[in-house]
């Protein structure tokens, strides 16, 4: 069935009688996904603006933005001028065509930049000041005694790394690595010295000449200096390089110097029909990102026009695509600010996950599953329960076989240690490392090599698509015979991140389940296509239908008159499809509450279109992470959890996996959860009508921050069970001696 076709069966399946027919292909019902993901970011620095937020969390969250907005451009803005060089102009459901985007885009992310950057200067450097901790702007304001400090820091640490690069005739334009801070300077030659043998024949591109010096990123960019007034103060690499410039080209004079940084295209694009090794392709690919188009220059505010003449020509980059800076450049340094010790007073009350609410973490894991699925909810509970699951598998005597999904993992990960043990412990392992997670492929081609020497069998995916399922199959032999016992979760297999993610995960040994997931691991190692799944919903090819059903259902009760709700929390949503079929839910009556944490390109509150429809974004200590769908089904609640969003991407060009929750206790749970996050007025937004998002209305109602509820929460239900979290012991089966696995070094890439 088409997509045309598919929308058209969900618009008229939710209209009520009479009710006039309305295109929901029109461009006029959507928002631009890429001008969504900029007012995501702006709720990111929002974050950063509030001043109820401890001072190094505002600084946390200013740094995560300047972060986003440089992948957002490596990948997303790179896309579209990719399309605009190859001369496409369809628009977007938005009706707004490559060009037209980046115009727009240009708009708002200077204006995002502008506004972090007076948050930056009018707020957080302010407050730092205020308590303690110096950062100082410029070279020209050292003291005496600090200037002598850093001149010899220059001499000793900085000097010997740099490798200073002029242009000439002999000496063509440096490359700019990608990403990388460096200092351009205009420089003239000395009358005194001599360039080659004939000092008289010089041939100049421009009327002086350009050199340029890399910032190292092997030395630290923020550099404590001594301070007058017994506080902390520290001064910037770069600032330190700029004041000691003319010493890197002692036969010239310095006119001026800037630091400036850009960006490039680091949009991988694979042939994998064409590749015969996908790894190397891959790595080859990888080294290509230094070479890519540059779509953003960030300049120090009131640079020489010469000297930005000079990088505008050589970078090939348009007046509006440069962005004059008035501070630092790249404002993720303020995350190693935040790591400095002694100012824990400044940062919110760490948070310590609590032992799960539905198993006991002093008993044998495998037991517990058997005696009934669990539900985990991290990182408000321990994500240990999914490590020692695949160290138990490794280390029992009983267990033949493991097979998993890896996406993205930690450095010194937990379970890529306990599966390099299974291997050696002579069991069959599988592994399937997306070698495609944009930005983690060198991270996952090491830990792929690791596995292989280890013995595991690693799998790429599958031509095309890219497989972001979270799923670990552990096959037991027991006395009744062969059992098999499933991991399904919302988030990636990273022991790190899963203390700041928001995710979900159900531990079970459902028969059911436990065939779907040997049928999934046979369609990623080979081409068994199943006809037909017992609980699993797999992407691309019956998930999409699949919601699309649940949806027109609801609508279907609505319009014979029975109550109908919906609830859907994700990441993002931007498929047409399932935007168009939400809308006639909309105009059935069906009551739609979503919780969409970053892009949303539906338009709720759009009278007979979308008025049912609230949408809430949360944005807090924790990333919200989690994908939950809540269908009321005249009262036989259906629920489910899943690694997808509703994006094209997710529902038709990756392997995804959606699974219901079926204890009843679990549904209510969930529910609960659902309904506390759309309570939240602290942490929440709003969507508006005209894309803006705006606060909840606190009148007559008190102040609830849902992820600290959560939290919270979890710590009551541990004192029930009266658990100690610091001594919490882990249940694993005893391993031998040649079971032992180094995992001291983490692995840096």
């Amino acid at each position: 069935m088409s997509k045309t076709n598919k929308t058209e069966r969900n618009v008229k399946a939710g209209k009520k009688k009479g009710a006039a027919e309305k295109d929901f292909t029109s461009s006029e019902y959507y928002f631009n996904r890429e001008l969504s993901w900029v007012k995501f970011d702006e709720r990111v620095l929002q974050e950063a603006r509030d001043k109820s937020n401890p001072l190094m969390e505002r600084m946390k969250f200013l740094s995560i933005t300047s972060s986003n907005l440089d992948e957002f451009f490596m990948v997303r803005v790179a896309s579209l001028k990719d399309m605009v060089n190859a001369g496409y102009n369809k628009p977007d459901i938005a009706g707004l065509t490559p060009k037209e985007q980046l115009a727009a885009l240009s708009v708002a992310t200077h204006e995002l930049v502008d506004l972090q950057y007076s948050t930056y200067s009018r707020s957080i450097l302010p407050q730092m000041k205020a308590n303690g901790l110096t950062l100082i702007s410029t070279h020209e304001d050292l003291s005496a005694d600090q200037a002598e400090f850093v001149d010899r820091y220059f001499q000793d640490m900085v000097y010997p790394v740099l490798t200073p690069m002029a242009v000439d005739s002999s000496r063509p334009f440096p490359l700019v690595r990608n990403k990388t801070l460096n200092i351009g300077a205009l420089i003239s030659e000395k009358k005194e010295s001599v360039r080659g043998k004939d000092k008289d024949k010089k041939v100049h591109k421009y009327d002086v000449d350009f050199a340029m010096v890399q910032v190292p990123d092997v030395l630290p960019r923020v550099v404590r200096i001594p301070s007058e007034d017994n506080t902390e103060t520290a001064i910037l690499l770069e600032e330190i390089i700029e004041r000691n410039i003319d010493r890197l080209f002692l036969n010239y004079h310095v006119i001026s110097a800037h630091p400036f940084r850009a960006m490039r295209n680091a949009d991988l694009t694979i042939d994998e029909d064409e590749a015969e090794d996908l790894l190397k392709e891959i790595e080859k690919q990888i080294k290509m990102r230094q070479w890519g188009e540059v779509i953003r220059l960030e300049v120090q505010a009131g640079i020489d026009k010469r000297l930005l003449k000079i990088l505008q020509e050589e970078l090939s980059i348009g007046e509006e695509d440069i962005y004059h800076i008035s501070g630092p450049l790249d404002l993720t340094f303020l995350m190693k600010v935040y790591a400095v010790e002694g100012y824990e007073h400044l940062k919110a009350e760490p948070y310590i996950p609590q032992p799960p609410k539905y198993m006991s973490m002093d008993r044998d894991i495998f037991e517990q599953i058997r005696a009934g699925d669990i539900l985990l909810k991290h990182p408000y509970e321990t994500f240990e329960p999914v490590v020692n699951f695949v160290r138990s598998a490794a280390r029992d005597r009983d267990v033949l076989a493991i097979k998993q999904t890896l996406y993205r993992v930690s450095g010194n990960s937990p379970i890529i240690a306990a599966l390099a043990q299974a291997a050696e412990n002579g069991k069959q392992v599988t592994v399937l490392v997306e070698l495609k997670a944009r930005f983690d492929e060198e991270n996952n081609i090491v830990w792929a090599r690791t596995l292989e020497k280890a013995g595991c069998h690693v799998i790429y995916g599958l031509v095309g698509l890219k497989t972001h399922s979270k799923i670990t199959l552990v096959v037991r032999r027991e006395e009744d015979g062969i059992r098999r016992y499933v991991h399904l979760g919302t988030g990636n297999y990273n022991d790190k991140t899963a203390k700041l993610y928001t995710d979900m995960g159900i531990l079970t040994c459902s028969e059911a389940i436990g065939e779907d997931a040997t049928a999934v691991f046979n369609m990623l190692s080979g081409y068994s296509e199943p006809v037909s799944w017992n609980k699993l919903i797999v992407a691309p090819l019956w998930l999409k239908d699949r919601f699309l059903y649940l949806i027109g259902r609801e609508a279907k009760h609505a319009g014979v008159g029975r109550e109908a709700h919906i609830i859907a929390k994700m990441n993002s949503l931007c498929d047409p499809d399932i935007i168009a079929a939400l809308y006639a839910a909309s105009g059935a009556g069906v009551k739609i509450e979503l919780i969409v944490r970053g892009i949303c390109s539906l338009k709720a509150g759009i009278p007979g279109v979308s008025e049912n429809i609230t949408v809430h974004s949360i944005v807090g200590d924790f990333l919200e992470h989690s994908r939950i769908f809540w269908f009321l089904n005249e009262g036989n609640e259906e629920v489910y959890l899943g690694s997808a969003d509703w994006m094209p991407r997710n529902l038709e060009r990756r392997v995804e996996i959606v699974f219901p929750v079926e204890r009843p206790e679990f549904k209510e749970d969930l529910k609960r959860f659902l309904e506390a996050e759309l309570k939240d007025n602290v942490k929440a937004s709003i969507l508006m009508s005209d894309g803006s998002y705006e606060r909840p209305d606190r009148r007559g109602r008190g102040a609830f921050n849902s992820q600290q509820y959560f939290c919270e929460e979890a710590v009551r239900e541990a004192a029930k069970k009266k658990v100690n979290v610091e001594s919490m012991r882990v249940f694993v089966p005893e391993r031998s001696p040649a079971e032992e696995v180094d995992t001291e070094t983490e692995n840096q890439t």
